[in-house]
């Protein structure tokens, strides 16, 4: 399967520490290698960067890392193809637009039986599982709120689409307006929140160093989610079978908390919430 990576900050930071590491699954570390892709939000626009190559080998990578561009939220995704071929198209995150915003989405898993979106306003353009999951996610947003709702409201709605189409499979995703961040873990998912008092973070995928004192400055918050960590010394929460988590601006404010899947085979837990 694939990996994902988002980021989401009260103030414009970039993830290059991150990603530098994160890239390096895509063939060195890993064989997540058909594909990446990155989104970074920019006010109401998104830049987006892709390529159907690797992402440890990929001009394009490299030139995400000299550019060092400062977001508040940004999704990247390296590619396990399962689903459609090893084309741009079909390279993650997926961008598609719900009431005049810019929505980005990149999911890992494989899901069988998706609904055909042929007779729908919102079509995938490729032929992955993942693009027509979130084409699907969107109609069904459109049909039930004409006009955008609260946050809250969102996040519900998300809740109910989601677990529709996870009883098709694995669809661990993270998901954004360039306002918020909503995770979801199907199996494997992890996060943290990076503020003060600042330390230093050494990466899992390499030797890459970082003293974040030199960086960042008291009232920052960034938080990362990504698949598997990405440090080895960091506190990072593993998000259980079936949980959400809702970001903005660097802080958890809001959270549907899952079960462990081994407590779920046993049918000795149910699902719990917390905000």
């Amino acid at each position: 399967m694939c990996q994902l990576l988002g980021m989401n900050c009260n103030t414009p930071t970039d993830i290059v520490f991150s990603f530098e590491g994160f890239r390096r699954r895509a063939g060195l570390t890993d064989c997540h290698s058909d594909g990446f892709g990155i989104a970074f939000f920019e006010g109401r626009g998104v830049r987006i960067f892709r390529d159907n190559h690797a992402a440890s080998q990929s001009p394009i990578a490299d030139c995400v890392k000299q550019y060092k561009i400062k977001s508040l939220n940004v999704i990247a995704h390296i590619r396990k193809a399962t689903q459609g071929g090893v084309t741009i198209e079909n390279t993650h995150p997926f961008i598609r637009e719900i009431w005049g915003q810019n929505w980005v989405f990149a999911h890992n898993g494989n899901l069988k039986d998706v609904p055909d979106m042929s007779e729908s306003f919102c079509q995938p353009i490729g032929s992955t599982d993942s693009e027509a999951a979130f084409c699907y996610m969107a109609e069904y947003l459109k049909n039930r709120f004409r006009r955008k709702p609260s946050e809250i409201e969102i996040f519900e709605a998300i809740q109910d689409i989601t677990k529709e189409l996870s009883q098709k499979g694995t669809f661990n995703f993270i998901l954004s307006n360039g306002e918020w961040m909503i995770a979801h873990c199907s199996t494997n998912l992890h996060y943290l929140t990076r503020k003060a008092p600042f330390g230093k973070a050494h990466r899992i995928d390499d030797d890459g160093v970082i003293d974040f004192n030199d960086y960042a400055k008291d009232g920052d918050k960034v938080t990362i989610i990504t698949t598997f960590p990405l440090t080895k010394d960091e506190p990072w929460v593993k998000m259980e079978h079936g949980g959400f988590v809702f970001f903005k601006e660097g802080d958890k404010i809001a959270e549907v908390v899952g079960v462990a899947k081994e407590m779920e085979d046993d049918g000795t837990l149910g699902n719990r919430a917390a905000a």
